[in-house]
This record gives C-alpha cells, structure tokens and sequence, in this order.
C-alpha cells in the first residue's frame, strides 16, 4: 500500500508538471507527451527532428514581422562640433576686438563721450540684452506652433541631424522660468566683476564662448558615456562668468539670498560648486548637466589665467588690420604713422 500510494503521488505530480509545461509553452507539446509514454511516435523517422530543427532555425524568421529591438545607435562623430566651437571662439574675439577698437574711436570723436561711456557701462551692468533674449527665448517655447523648431534649434543634443547652431543657441534657451531666473540671477550678481576686470567687450566674447565651449564638453561626455539625452540653459556660459570672478578674487566674501548670516569666500564656493558637478557626472545625476558647468568653470578659470594673455592681448594685428580696412587714405600718409595711432587706440 505504502509504495502504490507512492506510485499515485508520483504519477499525479507528474501529470501535474506535464500540464503546467503544456500551458507554459505550447511549443513543447510534443515533448511533453514523448514524456507521459508516447515512445512511438518519439522513435519514428529523424525527418521529424530535421523538421524540429527547421522549426527552431526558422523561428527567428517567422518572428521577424513581430516587435524586434532597436539597433544601438552609433556614436556620433563630433569633428564639425568641434570645428565650430574653434571658429566661433576665434569669431567672437575676434568681433570683440574690433567692436572695441570701434568704441574707443566713437569715444574720441564725440563731444559727449564720459556720458556715453557712463550709459554704455550701465546698460552693460544691467544686462538688459541678454535677459531680453533669454525671455523671448522663454517665451517662444510657450509657443506650440513652435515646439518642433524650438526643440530642433534651442536644445544641444549630439545624436541631433542639427548639432551646430544649437550649441550657442541653447545658452539662452530656457524651457523652465525658475531655471531662467535663477541663470540670470547669477549672472547679473557677477556681472559687474567680470565687466571690471575685463570690459564690456571681452566679457561679451568670454559669455558666447563659454556657452559654445560648455556645450561642446557636454557633447563628448555624452557621447563617451552613451547618456544621449538633450539639455539647455545658459548655466555653461553663467558658470564661466562665476568661476572667472572667483578664479581672479578668491577671497571676495559671498553670501546666500535667503541665509544672509552665512558667509563664504568666494575661492571656497568654486572649489564646492566644482566638487559638487563632479561628484554629479560621475555617478550619472540628471538633473542638471554637469559637464557643461565643468566646462564652462574649466574655461572661465583658464581664461583669467592664460587665456587673456594667450588670445587678448595678441589682437594687434587684427585691430591695424581692421584700421586698414575702415581708413584706407589714411593708412599711409606718409609712410604709415596713421597706422601706429590706429593700432595703438584699442590696446
């Protein structure tokens, strides 16, 4: 009795596992049933485990009109990225040198120039032109007729068929208003340091350069580290404005807005923000990109160090050119005194 009990139990699990395989996988219906005693029919003819076979080797071929994978996107080649982050760079010195040579003419020439330099150096102060683009930037992306080019020209992406012109045009491309804000704030609260210490002009090349720079930095951490997603914001060029003003006074006293009682030097906060975008890039945070605040803090501080000596101060040549070009009767009066005074106005 003992072992027919024993044979019962066993014969009932296995009908319960032949079942349980048979509603699993239909599939498998003939080797379930080769397993409940149907040896016949498992030692007829090889033709049918060739037809198995066939089967399973055609398998993948018979699913082929159902759902497949997505194909692994190849990694996007940054070579055009890169060759416009270096002329636009040279451009945007290049146009501020000469916008400056065109000032300190127009300074000389008029009547009223300590009024004039007081309105431009205000106006400069306020940056009242770039928070006017970043709000009508804002505001565009409110726009729903507009969402398809907005994101095609006001996002940095570097799988985008568009990877260019976004790169500066997404350094005053904000979709949140907080974010915008909070941007722009920075911004004008370093503003008049960098104005300062290295003029209207030069400040306006370092800005540009610094969005199309941070944004090639976030193209090829990007692309090293296959996190392919979009960003904007001017956070790039805002965080080469900070780490300039930082970089060339470390020991400013800075403050937060709503904790007015802590204090901190500024050399203390660049050194805690650089730590912080670093910490955020390593372990993959979102949020925010952190490799285009890298890149623009890396830029910021290498340009107050180098930079101004490396680029800034070479643009003599380019400033007689310039005169040359603007004056031509007077480049060579006699024998070329009026190209010395021109080049020697802007220095």
């Amino acid at each position: 009795m003992a072992w027919r009990g024993c044979v019962v139990k066993w014969a009932k699990t296995e009908f319960v596992r032949s079942s349980n395989i048979t509603s699993r996988s239909p599939k498998l219906n003939s080797y379930s049933q080769q397993r409940c005693g149907f040896r016949r029919e498992a030692k007829r003819p090889d033709t049918k485990k060739g037809n198995v076979a066939q089967e399973t080797k055609s398998s993948p071929s018979d699913a082929a009109p159902g759902p497949t994978p997505p194909p692994r996107a190849a990694r996007p080649t940054l070579f055009k990225p890169l060759m416009f982050t270096v002329g636009f760079t040279g451009c945007s010195f290049g146009a501020a040198a000469i916008l400056q040579y065109e000032n300190l003419k127009l300074k000389v020439q008029s009547a009223k120039d300590e009024e004039e330099a007081e309105k431009i150096m205000k106006w400069w102060n306020q940056l009242s032109g770039i928070i006017a683009v970043n709000a009508v930037v804002l505001c565009c992306w409110r726009i729903p007729v507009m969402q398809r080019r907005m994101i095609k020209y006001f996002t940095s992406n570097p799988v985008s068929k568009t990877r260019c012109l976004p790169m500066i045009l997404s350094s005053f491309s904000h979709y949140s208003i907080i974010h915008m804000v909070a941007n722009m704030y920075v911004l004008w609260t370093f503003s008049s340091g960098i104005v300062s210490l290295l003029g209207k002009e030069q400040f306006l090349a370092v800005y540009l350069s610094a969005g199309v720079i941070s944004t090639m930095v976030s193209y090829m951490c990007k692309t090293a580290t296959g996190r392919l997603y979009p960003s904007l914001g001017a956070s790039g060029a805002v965080m080469a404005v900070l780490a300039a003003v930082c970089a060339k006074v470390p020991e400013a006293k800075l403050g937060i807005v709503f904790l007015p009682v802590v204090t901190f030097t500024a050399g203390h906060a660049l050194k805690a923000l650089i730590a912080i975008d670093t910490a955020g890039l390593i372990l993959g945070w979102r949020l925010l990109d952190h490799a285009a605040h890298l890149g623009g803090a890396l830029f910021g501080i290498w340009y107050v160090a180098y930079g101004h000596k490396l680029i800034w101060r070479k643009r003599e040549p380019l400033v007689k050119l310039w005169h040359d070009v603007r004056s031509p009767g007077r480049s060579r009066p006699g024998g070329g005194p009026g190209v010395s005074g021109g080049g020697s106005g802007p220095q």
